[in-house]
């Protein structure tokens, strides 16, 4: 009789798998701040963290290999940096521009 052959145990994953979606989620505590920070009240504080932190995606983006960038490689590299900055410039252009509104 042969024996039953065992199959072998899934390699360990770490969670995340890449360096890049370590980062991923390290911007979406970020943004997630500036946007808690925005609803809370300091609107134009909000929205330039909020900005911060996309800039520091477009910058990890940049500098990451695509192998490890994870979640944030979605198009080509110099796209993805070129939309994260363009958002978090206008992010910051609108915070400036608004003037203030009395109560």
């Amino acid at each position: 009789m042969p024996a039953a052959e065992v199959p072998e145990d899934p390699p360990v994953r770490r969670y995340p798998s890449t360096l890049g979606g370590a980062c991923y989620i390290a911007v979406l505590l970020v943004v997630g701040a500036g946007l808690v920070i925005a609803g809370v009240g300091e609107w134009r504080v909000g929205l330039r963290v909020v900005a911060g932190g996309l800039a520091a995606a477009a910058l990890l983006r940049l500098v990451l290999p695509e192998r490890e960038a994870g979640m944030l490689a979605v198009r080509h590299r110099f796209l993805d940096v070129g939309i994260l900055v363009g958002v978090g410039i206008a992010l910051v252009l609108l915070a400036g521009s608004i003037p203030e509104q009395p109560l």
